[in-house]
């Protein structure tokens, strides 16, 4: 019996270090889909349960994916089930805490990243979401493949065709500043 406690206590380990690592990017990532902090909690929330329920074998080393997979299934059940979308609100996702900055520089960042944060709305879905997944959760090509069931081919053209609609929509002055750096 003395195995069993111990494997628990190992599977509760695994689950605890993959929540301290991975709960805040999955929470902000669940937001971008719902819309709403406290279902992206739940949201989270279960996924971290189906971690815990799953062999961790099944989920080996892709656990970033795996969780994100979970993660955005779970989100889009929940959209479904409600059948409603709500309007993104996604600024606080974006937005960073910048050391040292006046408020004016951090207004300026905050305007700037709600204009991006609006015209990314005007770009298809899935061009939107593997946008999201590389730039705000900072997955690879292939944890993004994984994550949406897209062959990584197309997650890099949808990348590429996303982001060169995002650049013919946003104003010039804001790709000077910001993007050729």
């Amino acid at each position: 019996m003395g195995s069993k406690h111990s494997m628990a206590e190992t599977r509760e380990k695994f689950v605890e270090e993959a929540l301290a690592q991975y709960e805040g990017p999955l929470i902000g990532y669940a937001m971008g889909i719902v819309h709403d902090v406290d279902r992206a909690r739940d949201v989270v929330q279960d996924t971290f349960i189906r971690l815990y329920q799953q062999d961790r074998d099944k989920v080996g080393r892709g656990l970033k994916a795996w969780l994100y997979t979970v993660c955005r299934n779970r989100a889009l059940d929940i959209l479904r089930k409600e059948k409603r979308l709500v309007l993104v609100n996604d600024d606080e996702l974006l937005s960073r805490k910048e050391t040292a900055t006046t408020p004016d520089q951090t207004a300026d960042w905050d305007e700037r990243v709600a204009l991006v944060m609006t015209t990314l709305e005007r770009i298809p879905d899935n061009q939107r979401e593997v946008i999201r997944l590389k730039f705000q959760q900072e997955l690879s090509y292939k944890e993004i493949s994984e994550a949406t069931g897209l062959a990584v081919g197309n997650v890099g053209f949808l990348l590429h065709t996303g982001l060169k609609r995002l650049r013919a929509l946003l104003p010039k002055d804001l790709l000077e500043n910001d993007l050729s750096k």
